[in-house]
């Protein structure tokens, strides 16, 4: 079967394209689900025309009204991987590519949430000094402090925590590994600092079950602490916090990155800091600030009506 050729297809996906891990599990997902379909429907990858791509993007349409909740946003992406698969097949086996007029839907460009600094730091304020607290308030401080997606965070091991020094001053970074492997080095601010520095003294030594475990964040097994246990962690913490808003952790990166232009970063270095291999992408969050300017103008000054 054609689909022999998957595990091929994901070994080129992380080897030779350099994608992360998320984004092949992404992919996988995207084809499981397309393989879903073809099996409902007594199809097989050679049946797969046009039409048929075109009758599934129909389908995955109709899940947005039931309990997965696809949005444009996937089905776009689940048309990227079909592309992704379809022109590996052909390429490499020789088969038909039925995606080449298969285009992903355009989605409308939304501006990122940002929190305001006042909602940050209600979330950052964590009482309590016992092992799991601690550990939180490190994580939820890094997570803003260095505007790092979730899963970088997560996989930080403790041997990528440095100090600079010189002679007026030291800084305290993060090495971070970001999307296709690369990596960038973060400073952190003295409040994410002892947060850290809290936990890894106080904290982190009782969670370890294992002297030779490097995760930076370890759950209360003493292995490293997952991507979905992030996500709830920063999710109860903003509720204890009163906001009604849904908050997730690319909500305390899209504030990291507001919160800097606002206080007039170069946006070169705010893309620096991102991991952005484009500084297209960073300029996105320059039309918040530019929004809430036009805002502030057109409610103070007299002549702006």
């Amino acid at each position: 079967m054609v689909s022999d050729h998957l595990t091929d297809f994901f070994n080129y996906l992380s080897i030779e394209k350099g994608l992360s891990g998320n984004t092949t599990s992404a992919y996988r997902r995207d084809l499981e689900r397309f393989f879903h379909y073809l099996s409902i429907n007594q199809l097989s990858l050679s049946q797969v025309t046009p039409d048929v791509l075109l009758g599934y993007i129909s389908w995955l349409r109709g899940l947005a009204n039931s309990e997965f909740k696809i949005g444009e946003a996937s089905i776009a992406r689940n048309v990227i991987s079909l592309r992704s698969y379809f022109t590996y097949l052909a390429k490499e086996h020789n088969y038909s590519n039925p995606t080449i007029n298969l285009h992903p839907p355009k989605i409308p460009k939304r501006l990122p949430k940002a929190l305001s600094v006042e909602q940050i730091i209600s979330i950052l304020d964590i009482s309590g000094d016992d092992l799991i607290s601690l550990r939180d308030r490190a994580l939820l401080e890094l997570l803003y402090a260095t505007g790092a997606r979730v899963s970088e965070i997560i996989n930080l091991n403790t041997t990528d925590i440095a100090s600079i020094e010189d002679k007026d001053s030291q800084v305290t970074t993060i090495r971070v590994r970001g999307k296709g492997g690369k990596e960038r080095v973060v400073p952190i601010g003295s409040f994410g600092l002892e947060a850290v520095n809290n936990y890894l003294t106080r904290s982190r030594p009782t969670l370890s079950k294992v002297l030779t475990q490097k995760a930076l964040f370890l759950n209360q097994r003493g292995g490293r602490l997952t991507r979905q246990s992030a996500w709830s962690i920063v999710a109860n913490r903003a509720s204890r916090a009163g906001l009604a808003e849904v908050v997730t952790p690319h909500s305390l990166r899209h504030s990291f990155a507001t919160h800097l232009l606002d206080g007039g970063a170069d946006i070169r270095v705010v893309q620096e800091l991102l991991g952005h291999s484009s500084v297209t992408t960073t300029q996105i969050y320059t039309l918040i600030t530019i929004d809430r300017l036009r805002e502030s103008y057109a409610s103070a000054h007299p002549r702006s009506k």
